[in-house]
């Protein structure tokens, strides 16, 4: 998969202690990428962006 031009952010609901964090990249047509902000070389997840936006949708309603 061609990363180019991905761009990162971090969680809005990572901490700034260095604990679990992932970042995600949103701005490629077709695709959601997700990846652990400790080990950035270990992999990426790739998403359709419903499936991303589903999942997300059903995160926020949990506590």
């Amino acid at each position: 998969m061609d990363m180019t031009g991905a761009q990162w952010r971090k969680s809005s609901k990572s901490g700034g202690n260095g604990g679990n964090c992932v970042e995600v990249a949103d701005n490629l047509a077709g695709v959601v990428l997700v990846r652990d902000t400790k080990n950035r070389d270990g992999g990426t997840l790739a998403f359709e962006p419903a499936a991303w936006r589903s999942f997300v949708g059903f995160a926020k309603t949990q506590h």
